[in-house]
């Protein structure tokens, strides 16, 4: 393999394997939101549902159109959003065990955004 299908490869495996796990934490939430929005956190203060919607965006919308690679670099945009929101907010006074996760999704989306999609994506098509 010649060293540009090894990074296309590469990019495809990091976007995709990020999303399909940002959509195991981001459907229980939009499950949540079908059935009552009650108790979610609220850190800027706007109410619990339009909290849960924005959650859901940038935990399930968003990384959808990520994983299919439609977008990429605006669609990672929520995800950044949503995982700096949890790590440096609503996990700022757990320990780093906690918070690592939504660092690593961080950093990850963040990669994502910079590199996008890579060839084997909608947006790879030509």
């Amino acid at each position: 393999m010649k060293n540009n299908n090894l990074n296309d490869l590469a990019f495809a495996l990091l976007r995709v394997s990020f999303s399909a796990m940002m959509l195991t934490h981001g459907i229980p939430k939009l499950n949540r939101l079908l059935e009552s929005s009650s108790g979610f956190p609220d850190p800027f203060g706007i109410g619990s549902t339009p909290s849960l919607i924005l959650a859901v965006i940038g935990e399930v919308v968003a990384p959808f159109f990520v994983l299919i690679g439609f977008k990429t670099r605006i669609a990672a945009i929520p995800v950044i959003i949503t995982m700096a929101v949890a790590g440096f907010y609503i996990h700022i006074n757990d320990d780093f065990g906690t918070k690592e996760k939504a660092f690593l999704y961080l950093f990850g989306f963040i990669v994502i955004a910079l590199v996008g999609a890579g060839k084997h994506s909608v947006d790879g098509r030509k």
